[in-house]
């Protein structure tokens, strides 16, 4: 069973994907802060994390940061899924692709749950 790390700060949104995800047969973890990604990263070992960039204290780019800082970490692909919108950040976008390794940037307002599902599964298979 493949796992997900989920970091999402908006609890209703959560449980909404969590549900979606399990359903689709994958192992879930949710984390709300760039922290908490962290610690659940280590504790769960995903093969693929979705992560809202507007997160408290510290910002999504942050986790991405500490995130790419492990070596273990270094190729799990990172489907960002943000109220960011990517095409008022182009420079954002690009820096987030080539220094981070982003696998793909969805704006929540215009991506439905199935098109954040062929994302993980194209990120997941491409692994």
């Amino acid at each position: 069973m493949k796992r997900i790390l989920l970091v999402e700060p908006n609890p209703v949104l959560a449980s909404i994907y969590t549900k979606c995800f399990t359903e689709a047969g994958y192992e879930v973890s949710h984390a709300v802060s760039a922290q908490g990604g962290i610690d659940a990263a280590d504790a769960a070992r995903p093969d693929v994390v979705v992560l809202e960039l507007q997160l408290p204290k510290h910002s999504g780019v942050e986790f991405l940061q500490e995130f790419r800082s492990y070596p273990e970490w270094a190729r799990i692909p990172v489907v960002i899924h943000s109220l960011v919108n990517p095409n008022r950040l182009t420079d954002l976008q690009q820096a987030l692709k080539r220094d981070f390794g982003v696998a793909a940037i969805l704006y929540k307002p215009k991506t439905t749950l199935d098109a954040l599902q062929l994302a993980l599964r194209t990120q997941l298979a491409a692994a």
